[in-house]
């Protein structure tokens, strides 16, 4: 998958898949190509990862059809151009709440190479002339931006935020909101489940892509697809991992005949 080939995919509702990667180990890649993923998400708010380092995942990734998206530190425009400049395919920012954040985001995403007061002037709806424009459309085209929609003032001015030119999706960062919402890592919760059909609900009708980035079972996945979501991160590497690293251990364990001694010894200790 191209990035133009994901962003018409999100505006038109078709489902896409991805997963969370933050090793930079050169093995990744050509394990992570062959699992059936349309892209990959790159996580640089929580997870350090140098400059270099990122940019060489980003064109690796691409090279292999799976457009990166990079999750930026900051909802900060600058940062998002230096991630395209090293590569990315779109940019994911975090934690927004505003119009005027989105608006800054679109300058330094969809606009690009413009800046100073040209661009401001843009965002404001001031016409360019045509050679230009046709050259930003080109270029805009080709790259994705994504903002998370994390809490409740995010989705009190969902609407306004929605009617930015420009935006490919939103994502839900389901941590953030569940805790914005009083209800943390309750997803089960009618508060937290109604919170994310409403995003998935207004997105979809704006013909922008509905995301969300999950690590829960596959009746919850599958349900977040029901709801609405046609962008779809499932887990991480990291998690991955832990997760089938027990499942085999405990196996092993217990065709060795050793969780019953294992349980034996947890209820001595407590």
């Amino acid at each position: 998958m191209t990035p133009s080939d994901l962003l018409h995919a999100l505006h038109s509702g078709t489902p896409v898949f991805g997963t969370l990667i933050v090793s930079p180990s050169p093995r990744w890649p050509d394990a992570v190509r062959s699992c059936g993923l349309d892209f990959v998400f790159i996580d640089t708010e929580h997870i350090a990862l140098d400059r270099a380092e990122l940019s060489w995942m980003c064109q690796t990734y691409t090279a292999l059809g799976l457009p990166p998206l990079v999750r930026i530190p900051s909802p900060d425009p600058y940062t998002a151009t230096m991630v395209l400049d090293g590569g990315a395919a779109g940019v994911i920012a975090p934690y927004v709440e505003t119009v005027e954040q989105v608006q800054a985001l679109r300058g330094a995403v969809k606009l690009r190479p413009i800046k100073g007061q040209k661009l401001q002037r843009m965002l404001q709806g001031t016409a360019v002339e045509a050679d230009l424009q046709n050259y930003i459309e080109e270029g805009a085209a080709r790259r994705l931006l994504v903002i998370n929609i994390e809490s409740v003032p995010a989705m009190e001015a969902l609407d306004d935020i929605l009617a930015v030119p420009g935006l490919d999706a939103v994502l839900i960062g389901p941590h953030d909101l569940s805790c914005n919402l009083g209800v943390p890592e309750e997803w089960e919760h009618p508060k937290f489940l109604e919170a994310c059909e409403t995003i998935f609900r207004k997105a979809r009708a704006a013909g922008v892509g509905a995301g969300i980035h999950f690590w829960g079972d596959v009746e919850q996945h599958a349900r977040f697809l029901k709801m609405g979501a046609n962008m779809l991160i499932q887990s991480g590497d990291i998690s991955l991992f832990q997760k089938h690293l027990r499942l085999e251990l405990a196996a092993v364990k217990k065709a060795a005949g050793m969780a019953a001694a294992a349980s034996s010894d947890e209820s001595v200790q407590v």
